[in-house]
Parts: C-alpha cells; sequence; structure tokens
C-alpha cells in the first residue's frame, strides 16, 4: 500500500491520462466524421477502459478500497488538463492530422490517375457486357438475401 500523497499523484496522473485519450477520440472524430452507432461503440470502448484503469488503481494501490480523495484526484486532473491543454492540443492536432490525411488523398489520386484514364478507353462494347455482368450479380445476390431473410425467420 503507498502513501496518500503518491496514491493522490497517481490518481491525478490517471484524470489526466484518462483525458488525453479521449481526446485523441475527438480529434478522430474531427477528423474522420462516422454517424452516431460509431460514436457510441467508441465511447463504450473508452468508459469500459477508463472502469479497468480505475479498478486496477484502486486494487494496487488502496487494496480494493475506494477513496474519495482519489475520486476528488482523478476529477481534479481532468478539470485541469481540460482547461490548460485540450481546447489547444484538440484543435491543432485535428488541423494536422487533417492535412495529412488531405496530403495522402491527393498523392493516391495522383497515382490512380493512370487507371481513371485506361477506365475511359474502355470500348462501347465492354461497358455494355460489364453493365449486364453487374444488373445480373446483383439480381443473383438480392436473390440469395432474400432467400436468407426467408430461411432466418423460418
Amino acid at each position: 500500500m503507498v502513501s496518500e500523497n503518491e496514491f493522490l499523484l497517481h490518481s491525478l496522473i490517471m484524470g489526466v491520462f484518462l483525458l488525453f485519450v479521449y481526446d485523441i477520440l475527438r480529434i478522430i472524430r474531427r477528423v474522420i466524421p462516422h454517424d452516431g452507432f460509431w460514436v457510441s461503440v467508441e465511447d463504450l470502448v473508452f468508459w469500459l477502459y477508463c472502469g479497468g484503469e480505475v479498478f486496477l488503481l484502486m486494487y494496487r494501490e488502496s487494496n480494493g478500497t475506494l477513496r474519495w480523495f482519489a475520486v476528488i484526484g482523478a476529477m481534479t486532473g481532468m478539470f485541469l488538463y481540460r482547461k490548460l491543454f485540450s481546447p489547444v492540443f484538440v484543435k491543432y492536432m485535428s488541423r494536422l492530422l487533417g492535412k495529412l490525411l488531405e496530403g495522402m488523398g491527393r498523392i493516391v489520386k495522383w497515382m490512380c490517375r493512370p487507371v481513371g484514364r485506361a477506365g475511359r478507353k474502355v470500348g462501347k462494347g465492354t461497358r455494355r457486357l460489364l453493365g449486364r455482368q453487374r444488373r445480373f450479380l446483383k439480381s443473383r445476390l438480392t436473390f440469395f438475401l432474400k432467400a436468407l431473410k426467408i430461411n432466418l425467420k423460418a
């Protein structure tokens, strides 16, 4: 068992670390927008992780006993990080990551340009054949999907 001062310091650090991890999630959400379902999944995983971290801290340093000054210490660490570092970190890291992804997208687009040109040079007969194959494949997949639904209901 560690002293109360060390335990308080560790809980402060844990609060800062947990909010830092959540800021990384916020940056990812700004750079790669996604719908509410995936945001909920991310939040669920994050809170499960937080619960595990808090449990391990309590288990290791206070023999599993909940000490309220540790909770207050973690909240204080989160508050200080949120007020001092979080806004600047999220803002500028989002911009940086967004610019990097934008640049990578331009490189990939430039590299794929010859493939697009070759696709435009495909003859009219080949396009018609590809269209027929696409329609046939779509109808077969639709048929199998309907059959699967019927079998699952039975």
